[in-house]
């Protein structure tokens, strides 16, 4: 097991409970004591989940659930609260929760709920995400078009995939360039425009198209099909 876990907990005895605890489980963890410590670990490192404390100093639980999701849809995201009204449930399941634990809990609890996030995780990356005729495994890092294999150099699959998490979804170039290239990325944000079409021609076809422009804003995907000119 080598599972890496976000733990963003204010309360000092109740993070380090909770590392030592997931540590002899044997997770890997970091620990982070606010809300904004707690996203900036997020984009800055690759964690497998998060177990996202609800009142956070400087930035609420809700808040950070909010901005993880703005870029990352698939990562288990559970809310770890005292509150235990439906309302704040519901908002948290709203706003992309994975599951809610309300203190004080056992971390029998705890460690099932860890394990049912991971499982449902795992299941959704080994199936692949599928849009029409296209199909990306992250698991196998392959993607394919009408059942062919697509090469993409490691730049381009990553970006390709962040779309695929978030289909649907209009994405601003200044929120792709933070998911692909990095937080910390100070470049032009032409090289989004630049990668969304070496993407392009190599996914799309004559009467096919994914990935779209949102003239002003950015890019979408979702699946088009028209009819080819003759």
């Amino acid at each position: 097991m080598s599972e890496r876990i976000l733990i963003v907990e204010d309360e000092l005895k109740i993070a380090r409970l909770l590392q030592l605890e997931l540590e002899y489980e044997g997770y890997r963890t970091k620990l982070a004591h606010t809300g904004m410590d707690g996203l900036l670990s997020f984009r800055d490192e690759q964690f497998d989940l998060v177990l996202l404390d609800v009142m956070l100093p400087e930035m609420t639980g809700f808040e950070v659930l909010k901005r993880i999701r703005a870029t990352d849809e698939w990562t288990p995201v559970l809310l770890v609260t005292a509150k235990s009204s439906v309302k704040d449930k519901v908002e948290g399941l709203d706003l992309g929760a994975t599951d809610y634990i309300t203190k004080p809990f056992e971390m029998e609890e705890v460690f099932a709920r860890i394990r049912s996030a991971l499982r449902r995780a795992s299941s959704s990356k080994e199936q692949g995400v599928q849009i029409g005729g296209l199909v990306v495994d992250e698991s196998r890092h392959e993607v394919k078009v009408e059942g062919q294999v697509v090469q993409l150099t490691p730049r381009e699959f990553e970006l390709l995939a962040y779309f695929v998490k978030n289909p649907n979804i209009v994405l601003t170039r200044e929120q792709i360039l933070d998911a692909v290239w990095g937080y910390d990325y100070y470049g032009d944000t032409n090289v989004v425009d630049v990668y969304v079409r070496y993407v392009r021609k190599k996914i799309e076809m004559e009467n096919h198209t994914y990935i779209q422009t949102v003239r002003g804003v950015g890019y979408v995907l979702k699946e088009s099909t028209h009819e080819a000119k003759g």
